[in-house]
């Protein structure tokens, strides 16, 4: 007999327990023809292809090679990665429904199980989105209540920029409250100040918890779950940032539980609560604690990070290309005047609504979306994928395909212009996803961004502090975000 060591006896469980799943693997997967991809190697895959902290460029850059529909293995698991408007969108738009369910990731899973909208799938993910999109409504999305609303705290958001007398300042922290401040109205019902220690918290959570997803100990989590569990790491950092999230949102829930009047809702969380007191069969599938408190999570990471990322960059454009800030400005005097802006104002300003446009196209705020999984056996471009598959639609490579943008990789408002300067739609822009599983808050979201950003722009012309040089380099994280820079907002009255 032998002794081995923990190390020896632990490699080699691991070694028979990926042979076992190999051999399953080519059981089940006898006579299928997926996609083709790099051969991968023996339990890891083709990881050492690619880059852990911006894999969608890895991604973008193999299909140069295998084309825009392919297989790769990651670890112990494989996903099919399409390139490219065409596969998108024959995918999520042709083949909504045969596309429109999420995969199970670990991390995800290990954090909010099935739960809220984002990740949850069949009976539970129609509940939840049918809710939340007709309670947003409820609540103003896309109406003019909301409208008012995102006016106000512009103008809070004008008032605070203005407090720095053009000194320079960083502005993270403030949009994203400002931002915050209007997902939080709707469900919440309240308002935060900008340094309110509790939405600094919240806040804060979840930009850490987006940088921490893109560190490798969290991709590998996601690859070898059962081997990264234990050890220490950013996955660890992420859960118990979660568990904060989660903490606050029950409490605010049941605070609310305790006057609640099932007549008269005011926020998203007294709609919810008031559906668990129906007495149906869907009040106890569905109307759940834990959906409550997924969701709203959710609905708050989703309705501020995003929104208030891409105004970011589209300040630090604006200082980047001051010609293009001086015709903002020029469109807006000419259009609005002194006037609060208006979404009315938006079909006058063609010039404005494609810098606005281009700003999410060339921020590429979501690189790699979210995964979908096949809600069935298909065959997709000739290739068999069975139901389970996880699909990684990559809209980088949309919102940057040659063929539907002249310049894909630079600052080019003309890609949403016509020749005699009207805006033009084009049909690859589309930075919330596409299909069953697009953006629910995308009207909103627009809203936003064109009110914030013509407010924005008619009140201050924005610099950089002298010597600066404006970088857009992203950041690392799994949203595409700049880096801190401190910027000069110069009042224009």
């Amino acid at each position: 007999m032998f002794s081995m060591d923990p190390a020896t006896i632990l490699v080699s469980i691991v070694v028979i327990l990926f042979l076992v799943k190999v051999y399953n693997n080519q059981r089940q997967q006898k006579g299928k023809n997926l996609p083709p991809g790099p051969r991968p190697f023996p339990l890891i895959g083709s990881i050492h292809l690619i880059d852990l902290k911006k894999p969608y460029k890895s991604f973008i850059e193999l299909s140069k090679q295998y084309g825009p529909v392919y297989t790769i293995h990651l670890g112990m698991s494989k996903m099919v990665i399409m390139c490219g408007y065409d596969a998108v969108k024959e995918a999520l738009v042709n083949h909504a429904d045969e596309f429109a369910d999420r995969p199970r990731s670990p991390l995800f899973y290990k954090l909010q199980k099935d739960h809220g909208i984002v990740f949850s799938n069949g009976e539970n993910w129609k509940a939840m989105r049918r809710f939340t999109l007709s309670t947003l409504r409820d609540y103003g999305m896309g109406k003019k209540g909301i409208e008012d609303k995102i006016n106000e705290e512009a103008e809070c958001l004008v008032q605070t920029f203005r407090s720095y007398g053009g000194k320079p300042f960083d502005n993270r922290t403030i949009l994203n409250a400002a931002v915050a401040n209007i997902i939080v109205s709707m469900l919440l019902n309240h308002r935060f100040e900008y340094d309110d220690p509790t939405l600094i918290c919240l806040m804060d959570s979840v930009s850490e918890n987006i940088r921490l997803r893109a560190k490798p100990m969290a991709r590998l989590y996601d690859m070898f779950p059962k081997l990264i569990d234990p050890l220490p790491g950013a996955h660890n950092k992420i859960a118990e940032l979660s568990e904060k999230m989660n903490d606050f949102m029950r409490e605010t829930f049941t605070k609310q539980r305790k006057d609640l009047d099932v007549d008269h809702h005011r926020n998203l969380i007294d709609a919810f609560l008031a559906k668990q007191q129906e007495g149906k069969p869907e009040s106890t599938l569905y109307y759940h604690d834990d959906n409550l408190i997924a969701l709203v999570s959710q609905l708050f990471a989703a309705g501020m990070e995003t929104t208030s990322t891409t105004l970011r960059w589209s300040l630090l454009i604006m200082i980047k290309y001051p010609e293009i800030q001086k015709k903002v400005q020029k469109e807006i005097e000419k259009v609005i005047g002194t006037a609060q802006p208006k979404i009315e104002h938006r079909k006058h300003m063609p010039y404005t609504d494609a810098v606005v446009c281009e700003v999410q196209r060339f921020g590429d705020i979501a690189p790699t979306s979210l995964p979908h999984a096949t809600a069935c056996d298909i065959t997709f471009r000739g290739y068999f994928i069975p139901k389970g598959f996880t699909i990684m639609p990559l809209l980088s490579s949309v919102l940057k395909d040659k063929a539907y943008f002249a310049k894909p990789n630079e600052f080019y408002p003309e890609h949403f212009l016509d020749a005699d300067g009207n805006f033009k739609k084009n049909e690859a822009f589309i930075p919330f996803s596409a299909g069953k599983r697009s953006c629910a808050g995308e009207s909103l979201a627009k809203m936003e961004l064109f009110l914030f950003f013509t407010t924005l722009l008619q009140n201050f012309t924005f610099q950089v502090p002298p010597g600066t040089i404006v970088d857009l380099t992203p950041a690392m994280g799994t949203t595409n975000s700049p880096f801190p820079q401190e910027i000069c907002a110069i009042p224009r009255n």
